[in-house]
């Protein structure tokens, strides 16, 4: 299993440059070592954001960019139902989901819509399972793609 981190203080990081992310991407590493034990090789900017600069600081740091492509809209404080109502028609084959901790309903909503994708023969996998290691680009809407070598 790969772990990830999402930057030390949560910047616009498309405003950082590559050595400030760079920075951002070591600190918030280091810091999830020392507490876990265990070294980060995934990496998503906060906000969405990711740009050339992004992606070339995480991989000069040995981490691999990855990105969502459905957002739950959990933040805003939607119930369990609404969160489904939301993503129900948007989840495709590799979809990344986004959600948070520590927002009103994400935790008791989970088994729900974990349930729901299941009965629509989505297989739940984690992040390091589903992502493309080599040969892609991310998309405008957030998607890993497979580029030709």
């Amino acid at each position: 299993m790969k772990y990830g981190n999402h930057s030390d203080t949560h910047p616009h990081v498309n405003n950082l440059t590559l050595e400030k992310n760079i920075e951002q991407i070591q600190k918030a590493s280091e810091k999830i070592e020392k507490i876990t034990g265990k070294k980060t090789t995934l990496y998503r900017g906060p906000y969405g954001e990711y740009n050339d600069t992004v992606m070339k600081a995480a991989s000069s740091q040995n981490h691999t960019t990855i990105q969502w492509n459905v957002d739950t809209l959990d933040y805003t404080g939607l119930t369990g139902e609404e969160m489904w109502k939301r993503i129900d028609e948007k989840l495709v084959d590799g979809s990344i989901i986004l959600s948070h901790n520590g927002t009103k309903h994400t935790a008791d909503s989970l088994d729900m819509l974990l349930t729901n994708m299941e009965k629509q023969s989505y297989e739940v996998v984690t992040v390091s399972e589903l992502i493309y290691k080599e040969h892609y680009i991310i998309d405008a809407n957030g998607t890993q793609r497979l580029v030709e070598n």
